[in-house]
């Protein structure tokens, strides 16, 4: 099993202190669509994943409207992230043995089907709450495929030094997505019905297949097939184990896969019982999150290697908290906008730099694996977070579930930052 020092990865990005200083330019926010490939991916990936974002706000709505139970909404979230939790660990060890190419060609288009699916059960009006469920179940298997090879193909579409760019300009079309996905949902939901939306999520998939199709890329070169399957795929972990940086990293974001994201469960209660608004207003709700987030992106893509890494985690972690605190106390459907942007710049702060922290960690050969325990964590946290949510808002209420979520949070950031204050974050450059 190839193993490194601790605090030896391998060649890894510059840190921010070996980045010359300058003023910020677009050439820079956008350095990594000078390759070609992630160009094609970064297109393809935008108008798909507003299909995502389309079908995730209709989806959360219809299991309210059929079922009327929160706790079911976060059964309904858990069992959509449930399989990343049990088959991320495989796919990471996939990633790392087969075309990354190609693997994504057969989870999308599985994740294409299922969305053709579930618009004809509800065109239909023959949808029942546990056709959701297992559609939901089925996409977040071929998700647990997706997400590690996804990940860690950005450094073959681009490289090293642009990696950071390219992480961070994923995460801006993905909250891009966010900001337009749920307005259009919730618009088409108001005039002509949920089934629009998840059609649209079927035919949006085409973009990225064919953008997938027209890559260029150097002939993949497998590695020594492994004696046991299961043997490859759980070095990642012993690799993550001895890693110390990686594994802070990956207990904190695991600490935030449970208590953080899951106040986005307990939107649609949040919209409709506690601010008295409708589809719109909620789809409203969720691209204010989704503006804040794709600003943030877009700042740590221009200013990613300028910044402390510190400061981009704990900063970043710290502001969606506090943010996530006060929207569980207002009143104001205003004002909960104006929150919900900040918590989500705060969120990308965080999110990117982690991601782009761990990527450039890790040695290419065990790439795929680490990304799948991340994987692990991004997906397999959210049903126990989303069940965490349900029960909890069940029994004490929305307002202070997303309380406790935030402090939570809040006092992780703390913690870590007090344990790791002596140590630097980044990646020593070799």
């Amino acid at each position: 099993m190839p193993q490194e020092p601790e605090n030896a990865p391998a060649k890894a990005a510059p840190a921010p202190e070996a980045v010359t200083g300058g003023a910020l330019s677009w050439r820079q926010t956008f350095a990594a669509l000078h390759h070609r490939n992630f160009r094609l991916f970064f297109v393809g990936q935008l108008i798909s994943l507003i299909g995502t974002w389309m079908q995730n706000t209709a989806q959360s709505w219809l299991v309210y409207q059929l079922t009327q139970s929160k706790l079911l909404l976060g059964i309904a979230a858990a069992v959509a992230s449930a399989p990343m939790l049990l088959f991320s660990t495989w796919g990471g060890s996939i990633a790392d043995r087969h075309p990354k190419q190609k693997i994504l060609l057969f989870t999308q288009g599985g994740m294409m089907a299922l969305a053709f699916v579930l618009a004809g059960l509800v065109w239909s009006g023959q949808v029942r709450t546990w056709h959701i469920f297992v559609l939901a179940a089925l996409g977040g298997l071929a998700m647990a495929f997706d997400m590690p090879a996804r990940q860690a193909f950005m450094v073959e579409m681009t490289s090293r030094e642009d990696l950071m760019n390219a992480v961070s300009l994923n995460s801006s079309i993905v909250n891009a997505a966010r900001v337009v996905g749920p307005a259009v949902a919730g618009f088409l939901m108001a005039q002509t019905g949920l089934a629009a939306c998840f059609l649209f999520n079927g035919l949006s998939f085409i973009a990225v297949i064919a953008s997938l199709l027209l890559m260029r890329l150097p002939e993949f070169i497998a590695p020594a097939k492994p004696e046991s399957t299961w043997q490859h795929a759980l070095e990642g972990f012993t690799y993550v184990i001895r890693h110390r940086r990686v594994r802070t990293l990956l207990v904190l974001f695991a600490i935030v896969g449970v208590f953080g994201w899951s106040y986005s469960v307990l939107m649609p209660p949040f919209a409709s019982e506690l601010l008295g608004v409708g589809e719109r207003q909620y789809g409203a709700l969720l691209s204010a999150n989704g503006i804040g987030a794709l600003l943030g992106a877009l700042a740590v893509a221009g200013l990613g290697h300028r910044a402390h890494p510190r400061l981009m985690v704990f900063g970043g972690l710290g502001v969606f908290s506090l943010m996530l605190l006060l929207l569980s106390v207002t009143r104001s459907y205003h004002l909960a906008l104006v929150l919900l942007a900040i918590a989500g710049w705060g969120m990308l702060l965080y999110f990117s730099t982690t991601n782009t922290l761990i990527q450039t960690s890790v040695a290419d050969g065990m790439r795929g694996r680490v990304m799948g325990i991340w994987a692990v964590i991004f997906g397999g946290m959210m049903p126990i977070g989303s069940l965490e949510a349900g029960i909890l808002s069940h029994w004490i209420g929305v307002r202070w579930t997303v309380a406790i979520g935030a402090i939570v949070c809040g006092g992780a950031a703390l913690g870590t930052w007090i344990a790791v204050r002596r140590t630097p974050l980044t990646a020593p450059t070799p």
